[in-house]
């Protein structure tokens, strides 16, 4: 019986799903659909000095809006957020806490202020995160992932590339989503809910 590549397993999961279809769907993101709020009360990325949230993190002229804790239930949160969210939170601080991976924390990073300049952050920030997880061995798989992610710092590696997959996952396919409200509710002029942050 043949033995399985763990790497190639973990590594497909995700990577087969963004080469074929996270990624394509977010080909063409207008800045109007980032930053549209389906709702009142969104959380986004908002120019500084325009937020009323708790808290805000961002070194440059935009900043993301959240709260320590989340209220319950917590806001709905545009493309604009959820973008900012996996390539800081998700995606670059795993880079930089296991790959070598430049600084990154939600409070010093300078958020994108147009669509085009947020997906070349999440490509950059994906990037590092596929060639990361194809670097790691069985041994490397088996280790726990350390400090870093306590209170789950003695858990494998295995663990912390499953999860993130599904933290890719699921928020590219709320993208999407949101993607898909947004081209309905321009395409039917009678039915405009929410509203366009500008």
């Amino acid at each position: 019986m043949s033995s399985i590549d763990w790497t190639v397993q973990l590594h497909e999961q995700t990577d087969w799903i963004w080469r074929h279809q996270t990624r394509p769907r977010l080909a063409g993101l207008t800045d109007e659909e980032y930053f549209w709020e389906p709702v009142p009360g969104c959380w986004s990325i908002r120019p500084r000095g325009e937020t009323t949230a708790p808290i805000t993190g961002g070194t440059g002229d935009h900043q993301i809006e959240f709260a320590i804790p989340e209220p319950e239930p917590a806001p709905v949160t545009t493309i604009a957020w959820r973008l900012g969210h996996l390539i800081v939170g998700v995606l670059g601080m795993r880079n930089m806490n296991h790959f070598g991976g430049p600084r990154m924390d939600y409070y010093e990073f300078d958020y994108a202020s147009t669509a085009k300049a947020a997906l070349e952050q999440l490509d950059e920030a994906y990037a590092g995160w596929s060639a990361g997880v194809r670097g790691l061995d069985a041994d490397a798989l088996a280790a726990p992932c350390g400090q870093a992610e306590a209170p789950f710092d003695k858990e494998p590696m295995a663990m912390l590339v499953l999860h993130i997959n599904r933290e890719v996952i699921h928020h590219c396919a709320e993208v999407a989503l949101l993607r898909d409200l947004y081209g309905a509710r321009a395409a039917d002029p009678a039915n405009r809910t929410g509203r366009r942050s500008d």
